[in-house]
């Protein structure tokens, strides 16, 4: 069997974007292959020009894709399936997946769709089919804690589905790459979300604990109503927030917050910080600039913003703040990591988080 199909799942709207990312790296490694997508339908296909995409799949790690939510690699066709009785083709069809493990193991099985009005229709389906699934590939011994792979099946409509794999290691760990976060009835206002899922998409368990203890210092540019600075203080930090706007009354109670009226691109804190946020309605080169002083001011250690992106030339624009904040971060002489992620919470914008070692 050869994999000669990559899918990625992607915000609906952000097809381009996603389907030049991942050919531009398709082109920098050689690897022959076209894109098929269509405006709005959430999917990119990769297809390959006779090669494994497994193999491409392994050289690219999938942190790296800004659009990409989730991806697996499959064969090039797509299994039509019956009204009823779905199972055996389906099974037929993962008995023909190879791959490197000595034995057929998946980890687990998830079940994926196009995050679209159609494509959430198939939820409920999703719902009721998985358990009879994960029963059978039980009693068939196809599942393992030890396996390296994700057994995938992607579903265009109930009788139409793509049947692939993911490495354990590369890819979304949340299914379809979107994150279940339970809106805190405390919070401000819902963009809460976004600084939640970034810090736990960026910073992995130990790092969350590491880089985020009790005292330290944060500030947040453009904070009103405070939804970010919450986030902060709930993870023990004393914030300064920096909007002409209003804060939460709730929030101002906790007495870890300072709420200073002014301008968000002049001001700068009396000694280094450890975490600077910023989610402003701003230009993005206009914001990646702001951040770009204040790391080589050695204003603070760390960074989470976001960056409002144009309505045309998205991904050139994204590629342009990358490489600036390169540019300005390499004179600094401080180890340093740039993340960048359309996350799930995100609209028309990509979240940053730049974590240094001093």
């Amino acid at each position: 069997m050869i994999f000669e199909r990559i899918i990625l799942l992607c915000r609906p709207g952000f097809e381009k974007e996603c389907a030049g990312e991942i050919i531009e790296l398709a082109n920098q490694h050689g690897f022959p292959a076209y894109i098929q997508t269509s405006d709005t339908s959430g999917v990119v296909n990769l297809i390959s020009s006779g090669q494994s995409c497994l193999d491409f799949t392994q050289h690219v790690h999938f942190h790296s894709l800004v659009f990409a939510r989730q991806w697996l690699v499959s064969v090039k066709d797509t299994l039509t399936l019956p009204e009823s009785n779905r199972l055996p083709d389906i099974l037929k069809a993962i008995n023909d997946i190879q791959v490197n493990d000595s034995h057929k193991s998946f980890h687990d099985v998830e079940l994926n769709y196009p995050d679209t009005n159609e494509g959430k229709s198939l939820s409920k389906f999703c719902k009721q089919f998985k358990p009879h699934l994960l029963a059978v590939l039980k009693k068939k011994h196809w599942l393992s804690a030890q396996s390296n792979w994700h057994l995938q099946l992607f579903f265009t409509d109930s009788c139409h589905v793509n049947i692939g794999i993911t490495p354990l290691n590369n890819g979304a760990k949340d299914v379809m790459g979107i994150p279940r976060l339970k809106m805190p009835g405390a919070a401000p206002s819902r963009s809460t979300l976004k600084l939640d899922e970034a810090i736990q998409w960026f910073l992995s368990t130990r790092q969350q604990s590491e880089l985020f203890k009790s005292g330290m210092k944060a500030v947040d540019l453009g904070a009103a109503p405070g939804g970010w600075s919450w986030q902060l203080v709930q993870r023990g930090c004393l914030v300064t927030a920096i909007d002409n706007g209003p804060m939460q009354d709730e929030l101002m109670k906790s007495g870890m917050i300072e709420h200073l009226k002014t301008d968000a691109f002049t001001y700068l804190p009396k000694k280094k910080i450890n975490w600077l946020v910023c989610d402003m309605a701003e230009r993005p080169l206009h914001v990646s600039r702001l951040m770009a002083r204040w790391f080589t001011g050695k204003h603070c250690e760390h960074a989470i913003f976001n960056l409002k992106l144009p309505m045309k030339k998205r991904l050139a624009s994204v590629q342009e703040c990358i490489q600036l904040l390169h540019q300005q971060l390499s004179k600094t002489g401080i180890k340093y990591q740039i993340q960048a992620k359309q996350l799930y919470h995100d609209r028309g914008e990509i979240t940053v988080c730049i974590i240094t070692n001093s």
